[in-house]
């Protein structure tokens, strides 16, 4: 099969990331001699930088990390809605959904102190050290990526109108970053100076200064411009000036924790995600509706038309088990993960998958429980939609759906970690001037209809769309993967999995890079997390590469098809390691000229 780039191997180390100077920084450490949670922390904090259209310091992560030797666990880097942040109060000012934009739709931080709480459990290099990629590309600039102008252009008028600060930043000269032109950030190259300046005063020792850091964020001159954001009314996608109710006890009440991951065991392997905070369950869930013998078809099987048309439908089962189960909302119905992923209650779900595409949002009982969608969701539709209804757009007051970045990394001890930064987008919020970045708006993912598992709830996690991915032969980890893409995140890494598990290997070593590249898919048949909340009922978009035969087959079979360019669909990053060789691989994906590889 023909791919874009090889499949890289060594012993070392590998790390793939959305970004090339992530991954190089993530390199560059494991070179100085730091392990796989340093380079994770290193690249981190660089993805703040150059990704800035994709995430921020003040928005957040979940990380699955596998020592060497060790289980894996999950450290939740999703922080909680402030305390004040009742439906009630959002109701009172006259909102029927949370804003997609502005501080009423901030959760509290959270990336940042999941990166320090990584180091210090974890890694074994100063934090100094691993700044210092960050700062020098905030510092001395990095030359943008096409789609920080893109979406700099695309929210001009709000920068230019209301978020002067923003404009200030992003908007150099009056215009737009041209793609390769220096964009730097001397406030956030700033904001890290001072941190570790006030960190280096609580004393010598590694752990003490990062507590002293995790403080200086939480409690600090941070938290100080943090709140006073938080606190400026700002013309948010409502249309109004609105405030958040943050205070300085909800950033002090709050740290990063971990978890114990869920699992599913498939075909040999055993896939860990995060819990149904995410939306990773959602990934195991389509593993259990794959039909005896799936797997025995081969990877043929994922690019024909009756695969894609099982896959799909597939899909759309398990993410509307997530709009009715999911969340993390207190005292809401939420179905045991262990009762959504039971053999009786799949093979249940999997009868449903008929010869035609379905247009309804068909969520399931497990465990006899009665499934309860929000009001104004469409369980079910007698015809299909028109073509386009639901397509989200981009507003005039900045509305438009966030994405992501990722990073994964194996060291040559066997650590393994995979993290999926988000939120904090710089059209998110205005940016913090004395910061150098925006606060986040992940409140936008829940509803204000009372009772659901995915309702604002004050210290409770907003459900999200952020899944990254670790897979298990037998005890060992072997695989961190992940991808952006909002929705349709356990989508592609459905397809990319499935292609690692199926196709034969390269150099005694899995394909990672056949897998990324392979065409992909996706379906937006289901409500979206993020504001308006748009569906598009039988919906599948499909990238030209899969063929007219295949696509006419999907056709056939009632899906509604938007054909999408050759390289469009995905983002996948990965890594791997072979425990009885000790082989590491990386892939990375070439779609949008921007993820990289790298390692030895």
């Amino acid at each position: 099969m023909f791919t874009t780039r090889p499949t890289l191997q060594g012993t070392f180390g590998m790390v793939s990331s959305t970004h090339w100077l992530a991954s190089q920084s993530a390199m560059a450490v494991l070179e100085d001699g730091g392990n796989a949670y340093d380079a994770a922390v290193a690249a981190g904090f660089v993805l703040h930088v150059v990704e800035p259209h994709l995430n921020g310091p003040a928005g957040e992560v979940p990380i699955l990390l596998a020592p060497a030797g060790g289980r894996v666990r999950v450290l939740c880097g999703q922080g909680v809605a402030p305390r004040g942040a009742t439906p009630e109060h959002y109701r009172a000012l006259g909102l029927e959904r949370v804003p997609g934009t502005g501080p009423l739709a901030a959760a509290v931080p959270g990336a940042v102190d999941a990166w320090l709480v990584l180091l210090r459990d974890h890694g074994s290099r100063p934090l100094d050290e691993l700044l210092r990629y960050a700062i020098g590309y905030a510092e001395h600039g990095h030359p943008a990526v096409e789609r920080i102008g893109a979406t700099v252009s695309s929210v001009r008028e709000l920068l230019e109108r209301e978020w002067t600060a923003s404009a200030r930043l992003y908007l150099p000269g009056g215009r737009p970053p041209a793609p390769g032109a220096l964009l730097r950030n001397p406030a956030l190259a700033a904001t890290w100076r001072r941190l570790l300046a006030e960190a280096a005063a609580a004393g010598p020792g590694r752990e003490r200064r990062i507590e002293a850091a995790r403080r200086v964020w939480r409690e600090g001159f941070v938290a100080e411009a943090l709140l006073a954001a938080a606190h400026t009314p700002t013309l948010d996608s409502s249309g109004e000036r609105h405030v958040s109710t943050l205070t300085g006890d909800d950033l002090t009440g709050w740290e990063a924790r971990y978890e114990e991951p869920v699992t599913y065991r498939w075909n040999g392997w055993t896939v860990a995600k995060p819990g149904h905070w995410t939306q990773g369950p959602a990934f195991l869930q389509q593993l259990a509706l794959l039909p005896d013998g799936f797997a025995a078809e081969g990877a043929a099987v994922l690019e024909s038309a009756e695969g894609l048309h099982r896959l799909v439908e597939g899909a759309k089962l398990a993410l509307a088990d997530r709009e009715a189960w999911y969340g993390d909302a207190d005292g809401a119905p939420r179905a045991p993960l262990a009762d959504l992923l039971a053999d009786g209650y799949s093979a249940a779900r999997r009868a449903l998958v008929g010869p035609t595409a379905s247009y309804a949002l068909r969520p399931g009982s497990p465990g006899g429980r009665v499934p309860r969608l929000a009001a104004g969701v469409t369980a079910g539709l007698a015809d299909p939609p028109a073509p386009g209804t639901g397509e989200p757009t981009l507003g005039r007051l900045g509305e438009r759906p966030g994405d992501t970045c990722h990073l994964d990394v194996v060291d040559r001890w066997g650590n393994m970690v995979s993290a999926t930064p988000s939120g904090g987008w710089l059209h998110s919020n205005p940016v913090i001037p004395e910061l150098g970045f925006p606060l986040g708006t992940r409140l936008q993912m829940t509803w204000l209809e009372p009772g659901l598992p995915a309702t604002l709830t004050p210290g409770r996690r907003p459900r999200t769309t952020l899944s990254p991915s670790l897979a298990l032969r037998g005890d060992e980890a072997v695989l961190a993967f992940g991808t952006p893409g909002g929705d349709s995140q356990d989508q592609w890494q459905l397809r990319f999995f499935l292609d690692v598990a199926l196709r034969a290997p390269v150099r005694g070593g899995p394909d990672l890079q056949g897998a990324i590249d392979a065409p992909a898919w996706h379906t937006d048949s289901f409500p979206s997390s993020f504001h308006p909340r748009a569906t598009d009922p039988g919906a599948v978009t499909a990238e030209a590469r899969f063929g007219e035969d295949v696509l006419r087959g999907l056709r056939q079979r009632g899906h509604r098809v938007t054909v999408a360019p050759p390289w469009s669909e995905g983002r996948l990053c990965a890594v791997a390691r072979d425990p009885e060789t000790g082989v590491l691989s990386a892939g990375a994906n070439p779609r949008g000229a921007q993820g990289y590889a790298a390692g030895r």
